[in-house]
């Protein structure tokens, strides 16, 4: 039976479909939005539509960006000699609230998972081997997740790179195992990379 109008419960379920929202949640923000000023309501619309249409990969370090270039990768003031390789955008977005961090990024787009059939092929890996081959790299820094899955990425990584001559590192155990990057403090973060090992 429909507690709601046909339009209201529309707007429940497609809420309830993002991540990590339950169907409470789901109820909350549809009613938040439909109290909302009618303008505030089209404005978070036109946010909406307008990112999922510009936003892409910028075309260096695979980072979601409305440019062709970041930011990050755009800045001549940022060290291009030496890159973080890290699982996600969100990882990325953690590391640069340090304010230490003053290299480049690659991000993954994910992590090797064979139980979930998740390849090498199935990541942006390809895109940082053809990255190193162009660019002058003296090191890259592995910043994948302290998980099964991050660990598989970073030992991969580390074989596909190591025969290049290029130093690789891995960030240093300040974050937790089975922690996720995005939900680490920036001090934890900040002692990961500065303690970070060859491998």
């Amino acid at each position: 039976m429909d507690y709601y109008s046909s339009q209201i419960s529309s707007l429940i379920e497609e809420f309830s479909k993002l991540p990590g929202i339950g169907s409470k949640s789901a109820q909350r923000l549809a009613f938040h939005v439909i109290n909302m000023p009618v303008e505030q309501a089209e404005k978070l619309s036109r946010a909406i539509v307008d990112a999922r249409h510009n936003v892409r990969y910028c075309k260096e370090c695979q980072t979601l960006t409305d440019q062709e270039i970041c930011p990050i990768c755009g800045n001549p003031k940022r060290d291009h000699n030496t890159i973080m390789v890290v699982e996600n955008t969100r990882d990325l977005a953690a590391y640069e609230k340090t304010g230490k961090y003053q290299g480049v990024y690659h991000v993954l787009h994910g992590a090797i998972s064979p139980m979930l059939g998740i390849g090498p092929n199935d990541i942006r890996l390809k895109e940082l081997m053809l990255r190193l081959q162009k660019e002058d790299v003296g090191e890259v820094i592995i910043a994948t997740n302290s998980s099964l899955e991050g660990e598989t990425t970073a030992m991969y990584i580390s074989k596909l790179i190591k025969p290049t001559g290029i130093r690789v590192t891995r960030i240093a155990s300040g974050v937790p195992v089975g922690g996720d990057l995005e939900y680490t403090d920036e001090v934890t973060l900040l002692r990961a990379l500065e303690g970070r090992t060859e491998i």
